[in-house]
């Protein structure tokens, strides 16, 4: 019995919850309706367009690496008190390397776009940092900045962190979880529904952007999103329009009345016959008149977005793709490059050549040179033979000699 009040409490907090839409993506059956764009996001790469498959995104690809890769949301966050959810999966090698951001800024795409915290320079808000620091087998790292610290100029990075936790993150075969959640009296950090960190001080501010960057090493690690969610209460979601923008609340209530009734009106199948003044056919024709306008209004907005969308995909494009001089100052060097080598190419086949022919010449002569150096500087066998013979005789001279003189000496008695 006295778990029945709990679990009702935590049903009844969890249906509190609310999906902001916009904020919003890999929470339905898939994450782009045409495998082109995310809806309310913005997907940009340096040296990589980041691959957007049906269930996630690759931010980085497995290879080649140092590539970046980012996806930032279009709109601001209005509400004060939500919670953010980010799944996430890293793969690569033994030596993998690189690091992986989710930013909650004031600045926005614009201006840290594929940025690591190690070269983003300044910015307003928060970035967590998921990457191998400390050599622990990976780590989450927490950094704030008001705009005042420039992160790519700073000597030690590293040093401005506020909080981490370890958590090995590398080739688990599944997708982790990071959720940031921020209340009225409390920010919290949980990672795969383990806190990492929390903190009664910090209140971040809301009207700010979220966004998720990656950055992979000379050995890459392939950071792969599957799904980003931001909530908040159902009662911060109705009262916040509410307090905000209560004009324009009105106006959004109104039009859609307006546009059903307009609807009805063009579909419903009127008689002629029922028109019977001239002022009855007036008003037809201008409710007519007015269906169409709207009609065209919203197709205007459509297509304007579409132009707009199409339009910065291809200023990406262009940006990642080598203009003209660009190819043709890369094919004069890939022409030089040719040229350097076969003119070395040539210096290397004389050089063989060379060596062949006095390997050739050496082993043909050496043979006979040797021969006729033994055969013409080695010593003589009679002249060996006459110097021992003669120092044998001298050396019989010299006893005959001796015995001579000693039996020709005077003798000497006792």
């Amino acid at each position: 019995m006295r778990l029945l009040p709990s679990i009702l409490f935590g049903a009844a907090g969890a249906s509190a919850q609310y999906i902001v839409d916009s904020l919003s993506f890999g929470h339905k059956d898939s994450i782009s309706p045409n495998n082109y764009a995310v809806p309310n996001f913005h997907i940009s790469g340096d040296g990589q367009v980041p691959t957007l498959l049906s269930d996630k995104l690759i931010l980085t690809p497995p290879y080649p690496g140092n590539r970046r890769g980012a996806i930032w949301a279009e709109t601001r966050n209005t509400k004060p008190e939500w919670q953010a959810s980010l799944d996430f999966r890293v793969n690569g090698p033994e030596r993998g390397g690189g690091n992986l951001q989710l930013w909650y800024t004031r600045e926005g795409q614009p201006s840290i776009g594929t940025s690591s915290i190690y070269t983003v320079g300044k910015f307003d808000g928060l970035v967590l940092v998921v990457d191998m620091y400390g050599g622990r087998g990976g780590s989450i790292r927490g950094f704030l900045n008001d705009g005042s610290t420039d992160y790519r100029h700073h000597h030690a990075v590293d040093s401005l962190a506020f909080g981490h936790c370890d958590y090995s993150y590398r080739n688990l075969g599944r997708p982790s979880t990071i959720q940031i959640k921020q209340e009225a009296n409390n920010f919290q950090v949980t990672v795969d529904g383990k806190q990492c960190l929390t903190s009664n001080k910090i209140k971040l501010p809301s009207d700010y952007y979220f966004g998720i960057s990656a950055a992979s090493a000379d050995t890459p690690d392939s950071f792969e999103i599957y799904k980003f969610v931001t909530s908040t209460s159902s009662s911060i979601a109705r009262e916040e329009p509410r307090r905000n923008q209560p004009a324009q609340q009105q106006q959004q209530q109104q039009q859609p009345r307006q546009g059903n009734t307009e609807q009805q009106q063009q579909f419903q199948d009127t008689p002629a016959s029922q028109y019977t003044s001239q002022n009855a056919q007036f008003e037809d024709l201008h409710n007519k008149l007015q269906v169409m306008a709207h009609s065209l209004d919203n197709l205007f907005r459509e297509v304007s977005k579409l132009s707009q969308s199409s339009e910065g995909r291809h200023q990406e494009i262009s940006r990642n793709v080598m203009s003209g001089d660009q190819l043709n100052a890369m094919d004069q060097r890939i022409q030089g490059i040719e040229k350097t080598v076969r003119d070395y190419q040539g210096e290397f086949s004389r050089m063989h050549r060379n060596f062949e022919n006095s390997h050739s010449n050496m082993m043909q002569n050496l043979p006979a040179q040797m021969t006729e150096i033994i055969h013409t500087k080695s010593p003589r066998m009679g002249v060996f033979l006459f110097m021992i013979i003669a120092f044998q005789a001298l050396l019989a001279g010299s006893y005959v000699i001796y015995k001579r003189r000693r039996a020709n000496g005077p003798k000497k008695y006792l």
